[in-house]
């Protein structure tokens, strides 16, 4: 097994046959079919339906482990022509999107004042569905909203934001301060679906205090259930920053008391320890975030 052959199997999945793989490589079929030949040989398994195109299951399997070796490569690579006045790379970092819409912007613009040749990768998703992807190694680092469980992962906390009640102009809570959450007692309310993080945290607090939780509607996306408060599907609860004070469009942001803050932290694995190129974009997003940190805004410095 050589680094070619896994190259050739990224390929072949990349641009979705043996001729456009080649075409990618700069080389010619039969090279492309012989790598695979002989990968799959020394192997002893099927990786590609040579109907299809597609990969098979042992296909996925080593697939993802390929990937994972070439994103060390190259890693490797960035970090031996990197020192602290010109560190390379790419860096592949995950976001949930609350975060993202605020602080990806500021990142880059900095990033490209200060480690211009550091290229960053930025994949937006929920926490449960990132995690694999550092797990694996398929992402360098993301930030994450706690808690997360998994012994292979260095969870670094970043910040506390609380969670507030959002509620379109007519909602009867909308012009109150603050309420508690037993105010929101069968109170029908867009949800996150159960399983999910934010969930598990208001069934929690709710079931702690005798609350009955009325869903009203599940959504499986913070920003799509800011949107529909906003358009005045109803009320919901979310992080102080699922919206900025011009999307809220007349909306009110109400304060629950009886709800903890979330915690957001900044995970990657144990192992390897990171490039210098993921370090330089720690130290940009975690700059970024310190910069934006205002109790006002329901935004606070982490508590250990």
């Amino acid at each position: 097994m050589d680094l070619r052959q896994l190259n050739t199997l990224i390929a072949i999945a990349d641009h979705g046959s043996f001729s456009a793989a080649a075409r990618a490589l700069f080389t010619v079929q039969s090279n492309v079919s012989a790598h695979i030949s002989r990968l799959e040989k020394e192997l002893g398994a099927t990786l590609i339906d040579r109907q299809t195109g597609r990969m098979t299951e042992d296909g996925n399997r080593v697939l993802e482990r390929a990937r994972r070796i070439m994103h060390e490569m190259d890693d490797i690579r960035s970090d031996m022509e990197s020192n602290d006045h010109d560190v390379s790379g790419d860096v592949r970092l995950g976001v949930i999107g609350t975060i993202a819409r605020w602080a990806i912007p500021p990142m880059l613009r900095q990033m490209s004042e200060t480690h211009s040749r550091v290229h960053t990768v930025v994949t937006e998703g929920s926490s449960s569905a990132l995690v694999p992807n550092v797990v694996s190694g398929l992402l360098n680092a993301a930030i994450l909203h706690l808690p997360i469980d998994d012994p292979d992962l260095i969870v670094e906390p970043l910040f506390d934001e609380e969670l507030l009640l959002l509620a379109p102009p007519e909602h009867p809570l909308a012009q109150r301060e603050e309420v508690d959450i037993t105010d929101l007692d069968g109170v029908p309310l867009l949800l996150p679906p159960a399983g999910a993080g934010l969930r598990r945290i208001l069934e929690r607090s709710s079931l702690e205090r005798g609350v009955s939780l009325n869903s009203l509607a599940e959504v499986d996306s913070m920003r799509l259930l800011a949107a529909l408060a906003v358009d005045g599907h109803g009320a919901t609860i979310v992080p102080a920053t699922a919206l900025s004070e011009t999307e809220l469009a007349g909306a009110s942001m109400v304060h629950v008391s009886g709800l903890p803050r979330r915690r957001v932290a900044w995970v990657r694995r144990q192992r390897p320890n990171p490039s210098a190129a993921t370090r330089a974009v720690h130290d940009v997003i975690a700059d970024v975030i310190g910069q934006r940190i205002s109790e006002d805004q329901g935004l606070h410095h982490s508590e250990e």
